[in-house]
């Protein structure tokens, strides 16, 4: 049986995450989407908030499971019993860095691999961080993640005071 992890903070999950769990999916018999706990970031969703949204656009694949993490990778994905480790690749920058990560990884744990997941081309240019940037002005966000996301940040931006996101398309 192969267990995969992906970890990443998702903050909010996009579609280009979308696409490489679905695909990663397709691959492995179980794949546990790790939701990190980044103390050097500030998230815009909660911990709970983002577990949560991972599993209403996941809910339609039976072999991924939703879990929240703090710490290395390494050790998430073997209190998990898995040996592999899915990342996705935008641009040839992320390429880099994420080499660099997978050969930590390797270095700390031999027994952990990295598989890389190039995006499709659509989503090459996404990030959550854009993501937040494009709403917090309102603007339309139906063609970079799923109507369950545009509803989780109405609701953030209700409490916020900001414009609410129309669900269009």
């Amino acid at each position: 049986m192969i267990k995969a992890v992906y970890p990443g903070s998702f903050d909010p999950v996009t579609l280009g995450h979308l696409d490489i769990i679905r695909r990663a999916a397709k691959v492995v018999d179980e794949l546990i989407i790790g939701v990190l706990v980044n103390s050097a970031k500030t998230s815009f969703f909660t911990l709970e908030e983002r577990v949560e949204m991972i599993e209403q656009v996941t809910k339609d694949l039976p072999n991924v499971r939703v879990k929240k993490f703090e710490g290395m990778t390494v050790n998430f994905a073997r209190e998990n019993e898995a040996h592999l480790i899915i990342r996705g690749l935008r641009a040839v920058t992320d390429f880099e860095y994420e080499m660099q990560i997978a050969q930590t990884n390797h270095m700390i744990a031999p027994d952990i691999d990295t598989m890389f997941f190039t995006t499709s081309l659509e989503y090459a240019f996404l990030s959550s961080t854009i993501v937040k940037e494009v709403a917090y002005y309102g603007e339309d966000i139906t063609k970079f993640v799923m109507p369950e996301v545009i509803d989780a940040f109405n609701k953030k931006h209700e409490v916020l005071g900001l414009k609410k996101l129309e669900k269009l398309g």
